[in-house]
């Protein structure tokens, strides 16, 4: 199998998708666009290691981002050297493995995506499986046992080179702080090879599911089981808390689990309403916190930042945004958060007007009569509250934001929609 990795075809497959990604520096400071010259120069002597199984990995470099729910995500980013022959390895191996996977599991995989899992989901609710067995798991990524990994690939790869080099990268170590520690459990985030290892292990957990013809989705270490009732929700909630723990070696965070209602539960950032005949997919409330979380950052008045520049930086944001929950079915939740994006716009244009004379002048070049602009322009109403108001409301309308430039989000929905 190590030469199926090697092969040409293959490895140019993975330098293109690493050179696509892109992505930070490992350890050795080496970036992305030096890795083609540095292949050319060194691929001969690069093999040879791989070949005769002496290569050795560097440590990944430790990374610390912020959880949507709170807290850090601990990411490992190899070199980018690792981060080619880790893509390498995930693609041959993914073409043994991918094909037995379940259809259930939409994670990191060919042709599977989120939005995929969250149609599944919705499809077993409106099938009558109205409570939901949330599992979550405690640190998945960081409790993955090593030896039980290596055995299960060992029963599919008959290759002991190529086994002993997926090894050293679990144990590859991190560096933290110019220190490195070793790995002695876990799959670090941040690599190619990562998401697939991943669901590897949890396949067992998949195939126990589909023997016990449970109604499931996954996607990744995000496991949610669809049932008719509390009863039996609790009922499975505690046997596949016991396979999990005691089979795969992994464990169950039991006050982020729960047998629930699916639309008191978010899944992968979405929630769905209580409609028996026809359930519709909604932007959890979560999702809409870290939006506004995000856009107050960007509208923040104590940020000095053209009009011009602000928007074309939350105009960026939007589009990426919606590009994810275009999937939500209620677009009442796009206007609201429209308005109270305008909203925001219009107390930061209110505090750049600063003196009387210049909101007077303003106000009457966007149509307010002169009484009006007078009464306005000398109110002691605060800028939030202003900015609700019906006069700034009717001078810096929708119109007047269109021509800034701004983006909106329910018109970009409704024309995703209808593409």
């Amino acid at each position: 199998m190590l030469e199926r990795v090697l092969s040409r075809q293959n490895l140019n497959r993975a330098l293109e998708r690493v050179e696509r990604n892109k992505g930070s520096h490992g350890v050795d400071g080496m970036n992305v666009q030096n890795l083609r010259p540095y292949l050319h120069e060194h691929w001969a002597s690069l093999r040879a290691q791989l070949e005769s199984g002496t290569y050795q990995p560097q440590p990944v470099r430790r990374v610390e981002i912020p959880k949507p729910s709170g807290g850090k995500r601990k990411l490992g980013i190899p070199t980018v050297i690792d981060r080619f022959i880790q893509q390498a390895i995930a693609q041959t191996l993914s073409e043994v493995y991918d094909p037995t996977f379940s259809t259930k599991s939409f994670g990191f995989r060919p042709d599977k995506r989120a939005h995929d899992a969250v149609r599944q989901a919705r499809g077993y609710i409106k099938e009558g499986c109205r409570w939901v067995v949330d599992i979550d798991l405690e640190k998945f990524f960081d409790k993955v046992n090593h030896d039980r990994l290596m055995r299960t690939i060992s029963y599919r790869v008959d290759d002991p080179i190529l086994l002993r080099l997926i090894r050293r990268y679990l144990q590859s170590g991190v560096m933290e702080k110019g220190l490195v520690s070793p790995n002695t459990e876990g799959t670090p985030q941040g690599g190619p090879l990562s998401p697939l290892l991943s669901n590897i292990v949890l396949d067992e957990l998949d195939k126990e599911l589909e023997e016990r013809g449970l109604a499931f989705v996954r996607y990744a270490d995000d496991c949610n089981i669809y049932v008719r009732s509390r009863r039996a929700g609790e009922r499975i909630m505690e046997s596949i808390t016991t396979f999990i723990e005691k089979k795969l070696k992994l464990k169950v965070n039991k006050e982020k689990s729960a047998v629930d209602r699916p639309w008191r539960r978010t899944f992968l950032g979405f929630t769905f309403t209580n409609n028996i005949k026809q359930p519709k997919i909604r932007v959890s409330k979560q999702s809409i916190q870290r939006f506004k979380l995000r856009i107050r950052k960007l509208t923040s008045r104590k940020w000095s930042i053209s009009m011009g520049d602000r928007i074309e930086k939350i105009n960026r944001y939007l589009i990426g945004w919606m590009g994810y929950y275009q999937l939500a079915e209620t677009t009442s939740v796009f206007k609201r958060i429209d308005g109270w994006l305008r909203r925001r716009l219009r107390m930061i244009r209110w505090k750049e007007w600063k003196k009387i004379k210049t909101k007077q002048k303003n106000l009457r070049k966007q149509g307010i009569n002169e009484q009006q602009a007078w009464e306005w322009a000398n109110s002691r109403l605060g800028y939030w509250r202003i900015a609700k108001s019906p006069i700034l409301d009717r001078a810096l309308d929708n119109r007047y934001w269109n021509n800034q430039g701004l983006k909106s989000l329910l018109l970009r929905y409704q024309s995703l929609r209808w593409t």
